[in-house]
Formats: structure tokens, C-alpha cells, sequence
């Protein structure tokens, strides 16, 4: 069973993210890194905002991050959600890779005892449209 119901439909990639959904689908987290100044940056783009370079490569990020900011939400967006509120929403932080940070959910704890600064390791889940997605469970769980 995944996180969030099959009728919630994956990601589908664009051209400024499609790189990153093609490792995700390998379930390797990777993240654009700038080959100019080196820096990270998440959403990808094709232009660096701190340089302006045209040139990135694709870095393999670490598995664990720590929660940064979460929510709990309690109305549901899509009526296939109904079966799940409360659900949560986490923003991973990833400090080896310049603070960049992903949108995600905590699959593993309840809502009561998420936490910012909380440790978590990426886990991967197939959506209804087929894409694997990276999720997160509790680091030691």
C-alpha cells in the first residue's frame, strides 16, 4: 500500500524536471548542481540563479535529510484523498547539498509526532500513474 491513494496521479515530468523523475524512476535521489559556481539547486532549472550558467550535472544526494517544515492536512484537495486525512506534507532539508530542499511526505509516523529537525531516510513508492516518488521514513525505523 503506498502513502496516498492510486487515484492520486504521480508527477509528470516537464523539461526542467524530467532528469530528475528519470533517476527517481532508477530510485536514485539525485539533485542539479551547477558545474560553474557548484551549487545545488531543487526544483531544477536550466539556468543557475546564482551565476547564470547553462551548465549542471546530475549529483547523487545523500538517502537521509532532516525535516525542515511540515503540515497536517486536515481537509482533503481531491475527493480520493477523504480516505486518508489527516495526511502530512513534509519539506526534506538536505544540508550536504546546499540546504536544497524537496516537497515529499513522512510515510511512517504518526502526525502527532513529526518533528522539525527530525532525522529521515528516502524510501521510494510507485504512484497510480506508475512514477516512483521518493518518500521519506524516520531515520533508525
Amino acid at each position: 500500500m503506498t502513502y496516498l491513494p492510486n487515484e492520486i496521479p504521480g508527477p509528470v515530468p516537464n523539461d526542467a524536471d524530467q532528469m530528475f523523475w528519470h533517476y527517481c524512476q532508477q530510485h536514485e535521489l539525485r539533485f542539479q548542481r551547477c558545474t560553474s559556481c557548484r551549487r545545488f539547486r531543487h526544483p531544477p532549472t536550466p539556468v543557475c540563479p546564482h551565476c547564470q550558467s547553462f551548465q549542471s550535472e546530475w549529483v547523487p544526494a545523500p538517502e537521509t535529510g532532516v525535516i525542515f517544515s511540515f503540515t497536517i492536512v486536515h481537509h482533503p484537495a481531491h475527493a480520493a484523498m477523504k480516505t486518508v486525512v489527516p495526511y502530512n506534507i513534509v519539506v526534506v532539508d538536505f544540508p550536504a547539498c546546499d540546504h536544497v530542499r524537496l516537497v515529499s511526505n513522512l510515510i511512517d509516523v504518526p502526525s502527532q509526532e513529526i518533528r522539525i529537525g527530525m532525522d529521515v531516510v528516502v524510501t521510494w513508492e510507485t504512484t497510480g500513474n506508475d512514477m516512483v516518488v521518493p518518500r521519506f521514513k524516520r531515520r533508525g525505523s
